[in-house]
């Protein structure tokens, strides 16, 4: 067990220093009630080396012409300094073009756009500081903005900086909506094809009432005319019984 000792006395020393770097890690990534020197000093057992996370769409479809919001966020052990953050967007036309910054984090807690050629006043910052929101919103999308947006942001005394990568894509009209006439084809094809089945089974049972009925009709009939023909034959030796010789 190492430096935790061995046997029961070592497991208990483990399970209270793990609970106790789980409470100082739920305090530091949540409560925000320790001090920044307390923080600081159980940084290294409480919270992970890589723990800011930046999150954003891998890709973005806008309309030419209309005002599209490019979101980025972001998760952090630390509350956002204003005077230790850092952050920045910044656009390329492709994957091995430099970047072009457009916007850059000021303090106090300001958000401003850089001057750009491309960009003119048509960017705005659209997202929340308090909420560690970021995103940003292009006014008047045109063909030449298509490209890759990179948000870029430092909360220190998170060691790593968070970096989101948006593909930005514009489209002169929107997609055609998805055609239905196949489905819809195939939908009628089935329903008439089980129609016709139910048809044919109904059709197939009448058949097969009709030719019962007309069974027992024939049926019917043999026995009245094998009664009839009993009746006839019995009047007929009646009659003949009536010429016996004694009579005549």
């Amino acid at each position: 067990m190492g430096r935790y000792g061995t046997g029961w006395e070592g497991v208990t020393s483990l399970l209270l220093q793990l609970q106790r770097a789980e409470a100082i890690k739920h305090n530091c990534c949540s409560s925000g009630n320790l001090s920044r020197n307390a923080m600081h000093k159980n940084w290294r057992r409480a919270c992970p080396v890589t723990s800011m996370d930046v999150l954003v769409p891998s890709q973005i479809n806008a309309l030419n012409g209309t005002n599209v919001k490019i979101p980025c966020t972001f998760t952090s052990c630390y509350k956002l300094d204003p005077s230790k953050f850092i952050m920045n967007w910044t656009y390329q036309e492709t994957t091995n073009s430099t970047e072009d910054m457009f916007m850059v984090y000021k303090n106090p807690y300001k958000m401003l756009p850089v001057k750009s050629n491309r960009f003119g006043e048509r960017v705005m910052f659209s997202g929340n500081l308090d909420k560690n929101d970021l995103s940003i919103t292009i006014l008047d999308v045109k063909l030449m903005d298509e490209g890759i947006y990179n948000c870029y942001v430092r909360n220190p005394p998170d060691r790593i900086a968070g970096h989101g990568i948006i593909q930005f894509v514009v489209l002169t009209e929107l997609p055609p909506p998805r055609d239905s006439t196949i489905a819809v084809a195939i939908g009628a094809s089935v329903g008439g094809m089980l129609a016709l089945l139910i048809l044919s089974m109904v059709v197939v049972k009448c058949i097969r009432r009709h030719k019962n009925q007309d069974l027992i009709s024939d049926e019917q009939k043999m026995e009245e005319e094998a009664k009839a023909e009993g009746e006839g034959g019995t009047e007929e030796a009646t009659k003949n019984l009536s010429l016996l010789p004694e009579d005549v």
